[in-house]
């Protein structure tokens, strides 16, 4: 096998500063050689800590099977939780929650059966994710990791399978975002009020697939629980992973942890407390983003987006009227949320017009908060207890919104349907917001508060650079590839218009029918227009929407050898590569077209030859070239496999064969 490198990075002797995110990467990547260096763009091998399924194992299971998996690389890795559909006692589910229990038996693995709780919290309470450590899961809030300065990320359910079988995955280092707190929370403001600020103040895909850091003065003074709220919504806001310190407050955090867990140890403390992970001082990032805690206020988003952000001063006056409330999910199901709602529910009854649904982020929650009292304030105020779960933030069991109704909820996602019929409105808020609008029957906060001075603030530093060597190129990966540039002129040109939704579950599709339908919903014209052999260009954010693999394989079928964009979907881009098809990041390239054929129509042929070179990491149109990262071994062994389940099958076969 060709040794694993990384082209662009550096010997040690010249090495770059690096972030909290690429020092954590640089940990946990394999197949380096001694001194290299990872950063923003690389396209690494590694190999996480940790990899939860949850309902979703089933699924799973069954890639890993069709990998020809018979035993897992490390049991100890993988983390089995049932979370989602919980409440669903007919015989199906019963049955798939004891195969998936079955089958974590027989593999040896970590199983929590439904009812500890939902995964992600599992995966705090007992030590699985941990500072400064790598750890993914098969679900989108991977990202709350990182409120204890791990750095979580989701992967789709084919590289958890190949985790499985291999102990491997790959990731591209997102470009990072440095978001610097300052100022500390008005009493009764709370981290979810945080992060719907910042996802209603920076609405415009600021930090659309990058990775973030916080910092500043300002994270001291926000609880562990406000950090895992943040965390888990940068989700939400776009973002890949985001990640806090490891600091006093987390050191505390897992101590307390500790005494409900045989999985986390003092000497793990004591050594993560001595030497824990961090940022260079100075430190690379893609742009800075500045908040003062002190200007926020309680607030809301929506109905039916994140994206739009109202502070309850305003809002309250309108007095929206809730239906039902809820209090629950890996967002806001913590004690501590708990007891934000118990202090305003005391000794109090929801209005008659409200029915207010509660759920712990696991039963060691439900414990803690039934200790405290919180949990009986709760039941006393008419709160209508659910299992630990996800339940109703997923659309699933009791509680779910009817057609007509205005809810509210402590969750993280407020999509029109996502809880319900697609005809009610939802809208997203801290617990204290949920209790008090449960409370009065309407939207309003447990008490007045002054409007602060919310201002937007984006720093841009000037990207610090190394020497950049030629890239090597793997036995089998081209070295060149030209054809002539198809321009698809299109920001945000989603799956569905790439590969229409209603062709999706037809499993009697065959290549040359998708071929046939590839860009059918984006443009009439595209199948008269493209010839096999040319070099697609299109926009920023290409592929967002679902996870359809098939939009990426269409493209593949229709002769289109490689899209070139702006950026891409990070789901779109890891669907292509693990089905080895070949993308190119390069926005100078793109900026540089619009400028020069100005608006069109949807699809145009150009009649200009594109050249590419990898080695050089270049792309030539006539006189002008411009950069691209450099695709490095990672990348190209899933090119030259075919994609990843390829790859891995050839893995298994050659281990089998020493």
């Amino acid at each position: 096998m060709c040794m694993e490198f990384l082209e662009n990075s550096l010997p040690l002797s010249e090495k770059m500063s690096q972030n909290l995110i690429e020092k954590i990467v640089q940990h946990f990547a394999v197949n380096l050689p001694e001194g290299t260096q990872v950063h923003a763009g690389d396209f690494v091998t590694v190999q996480p800590r940790h990899v939860m399924t949850h309902d979703n194992t089933a699924a799973v299971m069954m890639k890993f099977k069709g990998l020809e998996g018979q035993r897992m690389k490390d049991p100890k890795q993988p983390v089995f939780t049932l979370d989602h559909n919980v409440q669903d006692q007919s015989v199906a589910n019963l049955q798939k929650y004891a195969s998936i229990e079955d089958f974590g038996g027989q593999m040896g693995v970590d199983f929590h059966p439904a009812g500890r709780g939902i995964g992600h919290q599992v995966m705090l309470e007992d030590g699985y994710a941990w500072p400064g450590t790598l750890v993914v899961a098969s679900d989108s809030h991977s990202n709350v990791y990182g409120g204890i300065g791990a750095l979580g990320t989701p992967v789709v359910r084919t590289d958890a399978a190949a985790i499985w079988a291999t102990g491997e995955t790959w990731w591209q280092i997102p470009p990072v975002t440095q978001v610097v707190l300052s100022g500390q929370l008005q009493a009764g403001v709370s981290g979810k009020d945080v992060i719907v600020t910042l996802c209603g103040l920076y609405n415009e895909d600021e930090v659309l697939n990058h990775a973030l850091e916080f910092t500043g003065p300002g994270v001291a003074a926000l609880s562990v629980e406000e950090r895992l709220t943040i965390a888990n919504m940068t989700t939400e806001w776009g973002a890949l992973a985001g990640i806090f310190p490891c600091d006093a407050a987390t050191i505390e955090w897992l101590r307390q942890r500790a005494a409900q867990s045989t999985r986390i140890a003092e000497d793990q403390i004591r050594a993560l407390e001595t030497n824990p992970l961090a940022a260079d001082v100075d430190a690379n990032y893609r742009q800075k983003i500045h908040l003062d805690l002190s200007q926020i206020e309680p607030c809301v988003c929506g109905p039916d987006t994140v994206k739009v952000m109202n502070v309850i001063s305003k809002i309250a006056a309108h007095q929206i009227p809730v239906n039902k409330a809820y209090l629950l999910s890996c967002v806001n199901g913590r004690s501590e949320d708990l007891a934000a709602a118990a202090e305003v529910l005391a000794g109090r009854k929801v209005a008659d017009s409200v029915e207010l649904y509660v759920a712990p982020a696991s039963d060691r929650v439900q414990a803690e908060s039934e200790s405290r009292g919180d949990w009986q304030k709760l039941l006393d105020a008419g709160a209508i207890p659910l299992p630990a779960g996800c339940g109703p933030c997923i659309g699933m069991g009791a509680g779910l919104l009817e057609d007509g109704e205005v809810g509210i909820s402590a969750t993280n996602r407020n999509f029109k349907g996502r809880m319900g019929s697609r005809s009610a409105q939802a809208y997203l808020a801290s617990p204290a917001v949920v209790a008090a609008s449960a409370l009065a029957g309407y939207i309003c906060a447990p008490q007045g508060f002054e409007g602060g001075n919310l201002e937007r603030k984006v720093e841009t530093p000037e990207p610090v650079k190394g020497e950049r060597a030629a890239t090597p190129i793997l036995t089998g990966f081209p070295a060149t590839m030209e054809g002539e540039l198809l321009f698809c002129d299109a920001d945000n040109l989603n799956t569905d218009g790439i590969y229409p939704g209603k062709y999706t579950y037809r499993e009697d599709m065959t290549p040359e029918q998708m071929a046939a339908v590839a860009m059918e919903n984006y443009d009439d014209n595209f199948q008269s227009l493209a010839e096999e052999g040319d070099l697609l260009l299109s926009g920023y954010n290409f592929g967002t929407g679902s996870s359809r693999e098939q939009a990426a394989t269409a493209l593949a079928y229709r002769g289109i050898r490689l899209v070139l964009a702006g950026s891409y979907s990070a789901t779109y881009k890891r669907n292509a590569f693990n089905n080895g098809y070949l993308l190119v990041d390069c926005p100078d390239l793109l900026d540089h077209v619009r400028q020069s054929f100005g608006p069109g129509p949807a699809t145009r042929r150009t009649g200009l030859k594109l050249s590419l070179d990898f080695r050089a990491c270049t792309v030539t149109l006539g006189v002008h070239s411009f950069d691209f990262a450099p695709l490095g071994p990672t990348a190209q062994r899933l090119i030259i496999a075919g994609g990843l389940e390829k790859q891995v099958r050839q893995q298994l076969v050659g281990a089998a064969a020493e």
